[in-house]
């Protein structure tokens, strides 16, 4: 069950943790005044394990809150999120409340930063993308005092309300969906798992629901960083060279896939009766590829909404303050791609 909000924290929380006094505290956090290194230290440490954050508002509003929602996403280059900020920034335009936006490039370090900054401005909700964060990213969330919202993912424990689909069961179905088809000799291509943990789940699912057909993954590749579309062919290139027998190609992302139909289709390879293929994410801009990949939508736009409204309906007091799960069901669209 999502744990539930606490109180916002305070320095005297932080003067008990650490054995020192509220005025010492003030000048470390502020980084002012002459403190030894250690008591810096223990203080800092001490912060840090709670989840404080300091208040940059404080005096200045009665409520002690901005009508502003911290939006933290790992990426604007992935074609994903903007899609995501669209339901959430429609939802709230007839609210007070306005959506800002923190990137961080899946790094767990950076998602620290960005959060430490935003909940520093006391906003009145946070939409955080993904499950998984480092100990102090949870700390100051369960202690932010503000509903927070997590969002694109539901396997695994929320801190508060969470939206999104079982990536592992999305792996699980459309395995299910090409083995139903007929491929045996399956390759997989994707993300970096340690940095795409959504990814990770559904390759988890894929290939344990493989593995119950007597199925095992082929050959398999993984890139990080640059574009999407050109790895997708260099990847397809290199494992169709290095395993010619392979007579399906998942992809983890509608991007790397549409790469990948491309070069099959330049090099003249009948997809989807030699090759078959398909992605994930049902990117709309890719419907004028020369053939439909087989892909699933990850109820992007409906996840923005879903989520923004939990933030807006507990700001208005609308719902009690206890967590939900909202788990969206995704749809496989089998395109041209996928040998029915």
């Amino acid at each position: 069950m999502p744990s539930p909000i606490k109180r916002p924290l305070t320095l005297r929380d932080v003067s008990e943790a650490s054995g020192v006094s509220e005025m010492t505290v003030s000048r470390v956090l502020r980084n002012k005044g002459d403190v030894s290194t250690a008591t810096r230290q223990k203080v800092q440490d001490a912060a840090k394990r709670l989840g404080y954050v300091p208040n940059k508002i404080a005096g200045a509003l009665a409520s002690q809150r901005v009508n502003l929602v911290a939006v933290i996403i790992p990426s604007l280059g992935n074609m994903v999120f903007p899609e995501v900020l669209t339901g959430i920034s429609e939802t709230l335009e007839d609210t007070e409340l306005q959506p800002v936006v923190g990137v961080t490039d899946y790094l767990p370090e950076k998602e620290e930063k960005v959060l430490f900054e935003m909940l520093s401005w006391r906003p009145s909700g946070v939409i955080i993308a993904g499950l998984e964060h480092s100990e102090a990213s949870s700390a100051m969330l369960r202690q932010a005092g503000i509903p927070v919202v997590e969002i694109m993912d539901v396997d695994g424990e929320p801190i508060d309300s969470c939206v999104g689909i079982s990536h592992r069961k999305a792996g699980r179905q459309m395995a299910e969906e090409i083995i139903d088809a007929g491929y045996k000799r399956i390759g997989f291509m994707g993300t970096k798992m340690p940095l795409d943990h959504r990814a990770r789940k559904r390759f988890e699912g894929f290939t344990r629901t493989l593995a119950k057909a007597g199925i095992e993954i082929a050959d398999q590749e993984f890139y990080s960083g640059g574009s999407a579309l050109a790895k997708g062919r260099e990847m397809t290139a290199k494992m169709i060279d290095r395993t010619p027998d392979l007579d399906f190609l998942y992809f983890s992302n509608d991007m790397i896939g549409a790469g990948g139909l491309l070069y099959l289709l330049e090099r003249g390879i009948d997809v989807p009766g030699q090759i078959g293929l398909a992605a994930f994410n049902g990117v709309e801009l890719l419907d004028g590829l020369p053939r439909k990949l087989a892909t699933m939508d990850a109820c992007r736009r409906e996840i923005g909404i879903k989520a923004a409204q939990i933030i807006a309906a507990r700001n208005a007091g609308e719902i009690p303050p206890e967590g939900e799960i909202v788990n969206l069901d995704p749809k496989i669209t089998p395109g041209d791609t996928l040998r029915r």
